[in-house]
């Protein structure tokens, strides 16, 4: 019976089928279940790099609506933000703009106990700088030979670096920039450069295979993350980070909770405190 529902394209018989719908696409409740389970073990991560003082940088680079800050919520939404770090950095000010170029980028590295995610980093010399002309082309060619001696003094220095790109098709960009035009939530998301960059699509397509023959290294690999179903790619992701950094349960007492002290003398204000109106 179940060769023959197979055979009739019946999705319960599928051996994937709880797993993905129709579209291929992972369903919401196989997802939430991965999810949390790569939550815990990124707790467990999280006690481990405090433990053994561990300094751990991920990079996220790619396109405008690959992805990269979903991935990076998805990281972080159960862990500490005092030792899960992100840094967004904005467009240079005039006056780094006259700075060694790496200036602005190194004090935001992680120091023993972090783990630091750059969502775009001293990349953008070889990607948005470099397409849409805000440096010259001398400019990146020292960079694209200088990064990976910085990188590797990075990594001499105890850094685990993982660098990421999330490889976007132009179809599904195209989907989810045109989704944030009119969704209020999003709309802050498309930028009048996002919008120039887009037209750009082998501008980009030139410097992003540019960059990474330069400068994927035995010390600093390029990760290439396929992500055009977001939930694939952040389950992805965490689970091949988790894999990069070496962890164990760090040693912790039980937990429990105290005894409640008594009120003894305590009686109950009778201020009214200004409680916000609940309109839900």
């Amino acid at each position: 019976m179940a060769k023959k529902k197979a055979e009739n394209g019946d999705e319960a018989a599928r051996p994937d089928a709880d797993r993905f719908n129709k579209e291929g696409k992972l369903k919401n409740s196989f997802y939430e279940k991965e999810l949390r389970d790569l939550h815990i073990e990124l707790v467990r991560l999280q006690e481990w790099v405090i433990h053994r003082g561990l300094k751990v940088c991920v990079v996220f680079e790619g396109r405008d609506g690959a992805g990269k800050g979903g991935t990076i919520k998805a990281i972080t939404e159960r862990v500490s933000p005092r030792v899960f770090r992100v840094v967004a950095l904005p467009a240079p000010t005039e006056r780094e703009k006259s700075q060694l170029y790496w200036q602005r980028y190194i004090p935001h590295l992680p120091a023993a106990g972090e783990v630091v995610i750059f969502d775009r980093s001293w990349y953008n010399r070889a990607g948005v700088e470099r397409v849409m002309g805000f440096c010259s082309e001398d400019e990146v060619k020292r960079f694209l030979t200088g990064a990976p001696m910085v990188e590797k003094a990075m990594v001499d220095s105890g850094i685990i670096l993982l660098k990421y790109w999330l490889e976007v098709s132009p179809e599904e960009q195209t989907r989810r920039l045109t989704a944030r035009i009119d969704d209020g939530r999003k709309i802050w998301k498309l930028s009048p450069m996002d919008l120039k960059s887009y037209s750009r699509w082998y501008d980009y397509s030139r410097a992003r295979d540019e960059m990474i023959a330069a400068t994927d290294t035995s010390w600093a690999p390029w990760h290439c993350v396929h992500s055009d179903d977001k939930k694939r790619a952040r389950l992805n992701v965490i689970h091949h980070l988790l894999s990069q950094v070496p962890y164990e349960s760090a040693p912790r007492e039980k937990v429990t909770l105290p005894k409640r002290q008594k009120p003894k003398d305590y009686q109950e204000s009778r201020y009214e405190f200004r409680f916000v109106p609940m309109p839900y």
